[in-house]
């Protein structure tokens, strides 16, 4: 039920109940996809104020985290941000903790994914402006001028479904909005001349990842036999080597793990397997993104071939009869997930551009984005080419970069007004995909697009016209990150006040690269120099005049304060005793400049004028 405050309200008109029933609908924000980042995009948008709906075409919300049935999250453990944290608290009180869905080796988090399906709808129903509309395929968008207002959808009974909108998000796997609104994307990978990265890719290509279409095994017991029937066109030797167990042909890479090994990969609670592996596993390469939905369903089914190869070697040659599929997780005929797992679509030509050098080297290369975070991430640049080795290269696997935030302009298109992308398909390149399109990230970025988008309603505006600043408070009072920081928790009382100060720069962090987690650090208990100090400063404001105060001896709190009662705007404030820490200077700072909304940035992260 819409909340009656609102002046921008739920209109349901029915013209019949008939299979050719038309149904149109007047909302403020619409969002196209119940995804991973469309469902959270959806929530936020709601608990923004504005009124939302969301058009999911399964019985599912959740997308890859639970439809698709990808429920081994990869990445974030150590940066319990916003919906993520949400999500994952109520993933830890289902099952009785933390240690509980520490089940697989591949994630710390892990669970079987009809419960995020239920997790999902419950956070949904919980918010007052939010309504859920399943069982519509989304086929077209509308338009005013070079404005999207709204979109149109189908059912498989022939209903039709009209949605109007003053901001309109796409979250769909593959980047279908956009493209129905004209928007300008990129499809496949970049060479490096025009990304300016350094990864060894010469070419431009139409080449996307892999994609799977999992499935979910459950443990019947010992002496069960749940063995499929031989699949059409079977041989062993396809999956050759995806386990020590069964490897013959020298010539293929040397797996390191045994069969036990690799089914614990993605091991769920309560005796289920998820079954996503890539190495002579059930990957599959197929290009579907430019194809009607009926072209796609019907590719589709040979990924879902795979599949069912892979789960009968596994049963048949490798001994796992006991394992099937299980018969308490989709409701499909076939028992697998409701959709597949793409890790690759369209990436729309937003108003920047996030490339791997942004990543590396976020204080010093290009645009300062970092400025405008809205997101983070910590995993590998993981790219998924095994089943496509003669196109495809095959070294984009975990580069070693720091963990980083997403900005703001990826989510907006040049110049398609009205609309806001959600799901993998922001404004990033190929190479940085491998990295964006983890669940947690997807999830994250698709809630700072829900705070984007109700501010924009709320204001009759276009996304461009908000600030970047208006869309991080928002996203940091709902005790999401901005900056990557890894030392520096939610529940630290100075977290928000050094997110603030971080994303202006004058205090920086440092970021590494650290096996399957990437880190930043902004080492909260360390001291820093006079200089440092300064130069953080003079970059924030180039014209004050600082000189006089340049040492290279440990900052105190006399001379912190005497710095900052110097700067242009400063408001005065109290001198801590003794030599200061980076945690005590950031919230000085935060106190006596308040430089996060004293100063704004452009899309872009440059200050304005």
């Amino acid at each position: 039920m819409i909340n009656s405050r609102h002046i921008i309200y739920l209109i349901l008109i029915c013209a019949s109940i008939s299979a050719s029933a038309q149904q149109q609908l007047r909302t403020s924000v619409l969002v196209v996809g119940g995804g991973t980042g469309g469902t959270a995009a959806g929530i936020q948008s709601a608990r923004s104020g504005a009124a939302t709906v969301i058009v999911e075409s399964t019985p599912w919300l959740g997308g890859m985290l639970s439809s698709a049935g990808v429920s081994a999250i990869d990445g974030n453990h150590d940066l319990p941000s916003g919906l993520w944290n949400e999500f994952r608290e109520k993933i830890y009180q289902v099952y009785g903790g933390a240690d509980k869905v520490a089940t697989g080796w591949v994630s710390h988090t892990q669970f079987e994914p009809h419960v995020a399906d239920s997790i999902l709808k419950r956070m949904a129903a919980a918010e007052s402006n939010l309504t859920v509309l399943y069982g519509y395929q989304f086929t077209s968008v509308l338009k005013s001028g070079n404005r999207v207002t709204g979109a149109t959808f189908t059912n498989n009974k022939g209903a039709t479904l009209t949605v109007t909108a003053r901001v309109v998000i796409d979250g769909t796997e593959l980047g279908d909005v956009m493209a129905k609104a004209g928007a300008a994307y990129d499809l496949g990978m970049e060479a490096g001349s025009m990304t300016g990265e350094k990864v060894g890719i010469t070419e431009t290509n139409r080449i996307v990842q892999d994609l799977t279409y999992a499935a979910i095994l459950k443990d019947y017991g010992v002496g069960t036999n749940k063995t499929i029937a031989k699949p059409t066109g079977y041989d062993p030797m396809e999956f050759d080597c995806s386990s020590t167990s069964f490897c013959h042909d020298t010539s293929r890479e040397k797996p390191n793990v045994d069969a036990a090994k690799m089914l614990e990969y993605a091991r769920l609670p309560n005796g289920k397997y998820l079954i996503n592996w890539p190495k002579y596993g059930n990957d599959t390469y197929l290009n579907v993104v430019e194809m009607t939905p009926a072209q796609r369903d019907k590719e589709l089914e040979k990924a879902k071939a795979t599949t069912f190869r892979f789960i009968y070697f596994l049963q048949q040659e490798l001994g796992f009869k006991h394992l099937g599929l299980a018969d308490d997780e989709y409701p499909t005929a076939d028992r697998l997930p409701l959709i597949p797992y793409h890790r690759e679509g369209r990436r729309v030509k937003g108003l920047v551009r996030f490339n791997m050098r942004h990543i590396d080297e976020p204080f010093q290369y290009g645009d300062p984005l970092y400025r405008t975070g809205i997101s983070v991430g910590d995993y590998p640049i993981d790219h998924h080419h095994k089943k496509n080795r003669k196109e495809a290269p095959q070294h984009l696997e975990f580069y070693p970069i720091p963990s980083f935030a997403v900005p703001m302009g990826v989510m907006i298109p040049q110049k398609v007004q009205g609309l806001i992308v959600a799901e993998k398909g922001i404004s990033v390149s190929n190479v940085v995909n491998g990295t964006t399109r983890l669940q947690p990230c997807v999830l994250l970025t698709g809630q700072a697009a829900g705070v984007l988008a109700a501010l924009s309603a709320q204001r009759n505006t276009t996304p461009a016209n908000i600030g970047v600043r208006e869309v991080q408070e928002q996203l940091l009072n709902a005790k999401a990150y901005l900056l990557p920081y890894f030392d520096v928790k939610p529940a630290d009382k100075a977290f928000a006040a050094i997110q603030r100060v971080g994303v202006t720069g004058i205090l920086k962090g440092k970021g590494v690269p650290y096996k399957w987690a990437n880190q930043t650090w902004f080492y909260p208990d360390s001291t820093m120099s006079t200089n440092t100090f300064i130069a953080g400063l003079q970059e924030y404001a180039p014209k004050a005049k600082l000189g006089r105060f340049a040492g290279e001896a440990k900052l105190t709190g006399k001379q912190a304060v005497a710095i900052l009662a110097a700067m242009p705007g400063s408001k005065r404030v109290e001198a801590p005793e003794g030599v200061m820490t980076r945690r005590q200077l950031a919230v000085l700072i935060d106190e006596a400049l308040d430089p996060f909304h004293q100063k704004q940035v452009n899309i872009n992260g440059h200050w304005k004028k």
